[in-house]
Formats: C-alpha cells, sequence, structure tokens
C-alpha cells in the first residue's frame, strides 16, 4: 500500500484502503467527498445530480430521525467530513441541547447559496460543458 497520498489512486474493493483514502486526504479533495445530491428541480437546472455542500445552503434530510427536515448549514467539518444544520438538535439528559452531525450523503440540498463567484462558475461549467458538445454534434 502506498504511503503518500495520490490523487491518481483508482479504486479498491478492500474497505481498509477505502478509509485509508478518505482519512489521509487533501482538503481540496475533501472538498469534493461533502458532496450532496440535488433536488429533482436544481438537478435539472444545473445538469448535476449532486454539488460540495456550503455554509449557508438549504438542505433536506433524507434518512434518520430528523427525515424530511430542512435547515440552513450552518458548520462543515472538513476533518472529519460532518456537517451541522441550524435547529435541528438533540436534548441531552442533563437537559442541554447538542448539534447532530449528518452524513452529505443522507442530505438533499434544496437551495444553493450563490453569493461566491467561484461557486457560481463551478457550478455552471457542467452547462457550458454540455453546450460545447452540443454545437459540436450539430455541425
Amino acid at each position: 500500500m502506498k504511503t503518500n497520498f495520490s490523487v491518481m489512486w483508482n479504486k479498491s474493493r478492500q474497505r481498509r484502503k477505502q478509509r485509508k483514502y478518505r482519512f489521509n486526504a487533501p482538503l481540496h479533495v475533501r472538498h469534493k467527498l461533502i458532496a450532496a445530491g440535488l433536488s429533482e428541480e436544481l438537478a435539472k437546472k444545473y445538469h448535476r445530480r449532486s454539488f460540495p455542500v456550503r455554509k449557508g445552503d438549504i438542505v433536506k434530510v433524507l434518512n434518520g430521525k430528523f427525515k424530511d427536515k430542512t435547515g440552513k448549514i450552518s458548520i462543515v467539518n472538513l476533518k472529519k467530513l460532518k456537517i451541522n444544520i441550524e435547529g435541528l438538535q438533540t436534548q441531552k439528559k442533563d437537559g442541554t441541547k447538542i448539534n447532530i452531525v449528518f452524513n452529505p450523503g443522507n442530505l438533499q440540498i434544496q437551495e444553493i447559496n450563490l453569493d461566491d463567484k467561484k461557486r457560481l462558475e463551478a457550478i455552471n461549467r457542467q452547462k457550458k460543458e454540455e453546450n460545447k458538445i452540443n454545437k459540436e454534434e450539430k455541425k
């Protein structure tokens, strides 16, 4: 097994190697690992199935105790690859409230925060590529 992280790593059926890839991934790769699926309307609009989540996005929980609840993302933890959502908390025995952490695979993006220009470019990138391909096919 390689000791250094490789972006060119293809795949492995071994769970330990998959875990090692995720745990040793640098930030630019971890960003892609926290992608959640887009709602049907957004998927049709942007011609993508998923997109990396960011603070300020509005997401819907797809399964678990908070299924069908929606909220705004408050914290994205790249180190643990987990997400906190505003308002979704549980109560401990002593009465204190704690935030619930969610796996991005269990979330669906309902609204995208497009305040950042680079993020807007990234989401429209796929659309531009499809337009180029369509133009070439017509010629």
